[in-house]
């Protein structure tokens, strides 16, 4: 049976390696052992049973201690990462108020989050609407100095990391797997651009992949980093719902944006909405229920160029058309809105989707 760690930090790397040994699997410990956690560790399996909570293969687990913590903290080393504990000064605070802090986060990059942080998330299947808002509140907060913390998925968490990036500001992605992946692929240029002057976090061991438990299980470490949430899109059964029940639950300021009427990636939005999330469309008004005036943001959306004006303003709020609606809103003769509608798509300002319409790009 392999020794117990003399060091705490290596006796959290291994709990935090144990097969079926969780978080509030520890928590359990703690209150019945004490903070020392190698009283835990060098308990016979029928004692941890008799832990509220604790389960036969779990204190087997335990009691086994068969995890090489050593060789993981080796390798998070050698590839330039650090694995902090709530011993270290710069622990985030706030994450002390979860049910179920993490034993330890394993960071990429220059510094973790304070107490000023903010989290932009939404659907991986936002709309070209709520990347622009999505960008837009990161941006203006960040200006404001405020991290921006979101999970690195495609769409709008993606936009949120840019936003803060375009501003000169930290920003912080939480992974739903180990820190040595990335997913998505895509999305290694912009993690290395965040890790230079923000960081990188995970709970889980290094080459743990990502599957339908340890999302939620980000999710809630998102809300135990920040002081707001604000959900951008989402459909009402998106991880993001996940992500604003925790936050509420920990007396956090949840805050959700608008969307059209019509549209499945607005749904959750409109549900947090009426269950009492507050309606934001600024990030002026997010630092308002901070208690806190920020920065004057700057229009979410770009202006339109004088010459795209006549046709872009029939696109708002997402909305698609083919050649024949267009020529119907902008009053003119259907060949003249299908040469603009390829015109304006080879420029970038608009782009077709799979049904065969046009919307902002």
């Amino acid at each position: 049976m392999p020794p117990i760690p003399t060091d705490p930090l290596a006796r959290r790397v291994l709990l935090n390696g144990l097969s079926g040994v969780g978080p509030v699997t520890v928590r359990r410990l703690l209150e019945a052992f004490g903070p020392d956690l190698s009283r835990a560790l060098a308990a016979e399996p029928g004692r941890l049973r008799q832990v509220r909570g604790v389960s036969a293969a779990a204190a087997r687990s335990i009691a086994a201690r068969d995890f090489d913590w050593r060789g993981e903290m080796e390798q998070a080393a050698a590839k330039g990462f650090r694995i902090a504990s709530p011993d270290d000064a710069d622990w985030p605070a706030e994450l002390s108020r979860l049910w179920d802090p993490p034993l330890v986060l394993y960071a990429e990059g220059a510094v973790l989050p304070d107490a000023r942080s903010v989290a932009v998330i939404g659907s991986r299947r936002c709309t070209p609407y709520g990347a622009a808002l999505a960008r837009g509140f990161a941006r203006d907060l960040a200006k404001a100095g405020w991290w921006v913390v979101s999970g690195l998925a495609r769409g709008v968490d993606a936009a949120a990391h840019e936003g803060a990036l375009e501003a000169g500001g930290r920003t912080a992605a939480v992974l739903g797997h180990g820190l040595d992946l990335t997913y998505p692929p895509e999305a290694a240029p912009l993690r290395r651009r965040l890790a230079e002057t923000g960081c990188v976090l995970s709970e889980f061991p290094l080459g743990r992949p990502a599957d339908r438990q340890s999302f939620p299980q980000r999710n809630r470490i998102v809300a135990g980093l920040v002081r707001a949430v604000v959900v951008v899109e989402t459909d009402v059964d998106g991880g993001s719902m996940i992500t604003a029940r925790f936050a509420a639950d920990l007396g956090r300021t949840v805050c959700a944006a608008p969307g059209r009427a019509d549209s499945p990636s607005s749904r959750g939005c409109h549900a947090l909405i009426r269950d009492g999330a507050v309606l934001v469309s600024s990030a002026e008004q997010v630092l308002e229920e901070l208690g806190e005036r920020g920065v004057q943001p700057e229009l979410t959306l770009p202006e339109d160029p004088p010459e795209h004006a006549r046709w872009l303003r029939h696109f708002g709020g997402g909305t698609a058309h083919d050649a024949d609606t267009l020529a119907e809103a902008a009053r003119c003769p259907t060949p003249e809105a299908a040469v603009m509608l390829t015109l304006l798509e080879i420029r970038g300002v608009l782009r077709r989707r799979p049904d065969g319409r046009h919307e902002r790009a």
